[in-house]
């Protein structure tokens, strides 16, 4: 059953045209992720959907007692009311009644002895029956919990900005509706958050309509992608994976018709060549037909960004963390950690929000000072640290006099100068935008100019605090692409699965001030802590235990990360080895250069240092390996 049909709307801000004549529907059981560059209009198609805003042309028709929920990425709060009386806000006849409920509630437990307190309060009662509103209370509490929110009467003001927006979220998961609409809802929530809601709205009854950048969500929880591009829009029944493929069919079949469309133009150019007259009506529509030819070239430039990993040299000693402590208040983030980071070090980090990730971060950028501890910054280090908020940009600036602060100039990899104008068109800002005020920009689009004045300086070290809120998915692919190639560290907060098993090798996880090193992506880390959890149940007894205990160990296996790593562990051990040696050897014939002797004696540290690590995880992969080699053997 259709539920909404959209015909024809077109939207434009001044001179910026955002779409033209859109038209599509949305069917009962739809589950549809909008996708398209940052600045396209995604989130201004949701708002004119949802009935906020108004389209310039065309109509959005809706269907009889269709009832629409909309969360938008910065949703407004009432910062005197309670979480429950924020999640209850609607003007529905249910909600109206359990936000009266639950305040009347508050005040009888407070005052227990008032009796007409208690008399409105059996009143509610008897309405909260009447319009079935237990049920709608208990999912209430239970989504507020499994979003992280478990103080239902602490006042939304107190809370921070993450808790704030888990409970809007809360809001529009409940509300009674036929078409939900989320922009960007995995935007600060944590990883495990992100696989709870995932699981939600694959059950949820009802459409749902979202823009989102996160690939394995919109893989797992929608069933149709609309793709806005240059002002138009494609539809493609499945999934992200199946888009991907559709939408490499249809540039085939453009590109097909384009040249077509070019052969059929050098036929009729020949004639038109030969000197034809149009006299006869037979000549006309041949010139006209002609013309319309030479006016029908489609627009196949793939706006694609494109990137040139470069940076300052870095050298030997990167940043070194010794025994850090750091704790606000009575609650401990961070409790006597110590790493060494590495020139190609690829690190993750995951943890609930509020555990200390963008903390650590803090710290190792030095601009946080530990409790306890020390950090060593080396003196090449150059560090470009992507934050969470850009809040220091000047929106008054012009798009490229922001990024010409950081530099006029960057050299690509075939030697030549590419200009800060240049770098702005390869981050899809054509020249017309480049002169406008950073202001008149989507977030989307700031989101990508900073990311661009950061990569401007060159930098050798990356720390990335959520790089996947706010941009888009081709701007995340480019972004991958350059790591690749990028030459230095890398560290990244992110609660985007798809980002952290394409970029990271290594991850962090935050627990109770305890952070554990894991090797591989954040699909190999879930395997892991999987894998963990059985074994640490307790087996059951008798038959049934060697059963379950075998069954366990049939599961064993290594995955792809750590057999690639089994097999290189012992070369690249046997290469630190020779670098130890080496060194070893320099200070014996260093006699007294006391000034080499210390950076020797330093470089001899770190080695030893990566050494007894690099010997633990062979120790653990062997254990691993002899497991794995003896299932299937009978048990002794």
């Amino acid at each position: 059953m259709n539920l909404l049909s959209i015909e024809d709307i077109t939207k434009a801000y001044g001179e910026r045209t955002l779409f033209q004549k859109l038209t599509f529907g949305i069917d009962e059981g739809d589950k549809i992720g909008v996708i398209g560059v940052n600045g396209v209009g995604k989130s201004t198609l949701l708002k004119i959907i949802a009935g906020l805003e108004t389209a310039d042309a065309g109509q959005v028709i809706k269907g009889s007692g269709v009832r629409v929920e909309y969360l938008p990425q910065n949703p407004e709060f009432s910062l005197a009311a309670t979480v429950l009386e924020q999640v209850f806000r609607g003007v529905s006849p249910v909600m109206t009644v359990l936000r009266d409920y639950e305040k009347a509630l508050a005040e009888a437990v407070c005052r227990p002895d008032d009796a007409e307190r208690e008399t409105a309060l059996i009143r509610l009662s008897q309405q909260m029956d009447a319009v079935n509103g237990w049920q709608l209370e208990s999912e209430a509490k239970t989504v507020l919990t499994k979003l992280g929110v478990t103080d239902f009467s602490a006042r939304v003001g107190d809370l921070s900005g993450g808790q704030r927006k888990r409970i809007a979220l809360a809001g529009a998961l409940i509300a009674p509706t036929e078409l939900l609409i989320l922009d960007e809802p995995t935007n600060h929530i944590d990883n495990d958050t992100v696989a709870w809601l995932e699981q939600y709205l694959q059950q949820r009854q009802g459409a749902l309509l979202m823009v989102t950048h996160d690939r394995y969500f919109l893989d797992r929880a929608a069933n149709r992608i609309l793709e806005l591009d240059k002002g138009r829009l494609y539809s493609y029944d499945g999934n992200y994976s199946k888009f991907l493929q559709m939408r490499v069919e249809r540039e085939e079949l453009q590109q097909a018709a384009e040249r077509k469309r070019q052969n059929l133009l050098r036929t009729e150019l020949v004639w038109i060549q030969r000197g034809a007259k149009a006299r006869s009506t037979k000549q006309k529509a041949r010139i006209e037909r002609f013309e319309k030819l030479q006016a029908a070239k489609p627009d196949l430039n793939q706006d694609n960004l494109e990137l040139a990993a470069v940076s300052t040299r870095l050298g030997r000693d990167v940043i070194e963390l010794r025994h850090i402590t750091k704790s606000y208040g009575k609650k401990e983030l961070i409790h006597d950690f110590s790493y060494i980071l590495l020139r190609h070090d690829r690190v993750g980090i995951v943890g609930a929000n509020g555990s200390g990730k963008s903390t650590l971060l803090n710290i190792l950028a030095g601009l946080l000072t530990p409790d306890q501890g020390a950090v060593s910054i080396g003196q090449t280090v150059k560090i470009g640290y992507f934050t969470q908020e850009n809040s220091e940009m000047d929106e008054g600036l012009r798009v490229i006099d922001y990024v010409r602060e950081a530099g006029n100039y960057l050299p690509a990899a075939d030697g030549q100068m590419i200009s800060a104008s240049q770098m702005l068109e390869r981050f899809l800002f054509p020249p017309q935008l480049q002169w406008l005020p950073i202001a008149k920009c989507s977030g989307g689009e700031k989101r990508r100019l900073y990311l661009l004045r950061i990569l401007m300086t060159a930098p050798n070290v990356l720390f990335l605090d959520e790089p996947t809120n706010d941009l888009d998915i081709q701007t995340l692919t480019v972004l991958e692409d350059y790591l690749d190639d990028f030459s230095g560290a890398v560290i990244a907060v992110s609660h985007d699965r798809y980002f952290l098993d394409r970029v990271v090798d290594k991850l962090f996880t935050f627990d109770a001030g305890e952070i554990k090193q894991y090797i591989g992506g954040y699909s190999d880390y879930l395997e892991e802590r999987q894998t963990n959890e059985n074994i640490e149940k307790k087996p059951e007894k008798g038959k049934a235990a060697g059963r379950s205990e075998r069954s366990r160990q049939r599961q064993l296996k290594f995955t792809f990360k750590e057999q690639k790593e089994y097999d290189e562990i012992e070369t690249i051990i046997a290469g630190v080895e020779a670098e130890l040696q080496a060194v070893n050897s320099k200070m014996n014939t260093a006699g007294s250069d006391f000034a080499l002797l210390q950076e020797l004696a330093a470089a001899r540290e770190q080695l030893e240092s990566r050494l007894a690590e690099l010997l633990d995880r062979w120790t653990v992969l062997n254990e691993l390996a002899e497991a794995i080699a003896g299932q299937g053997k009978p048990l002794s």
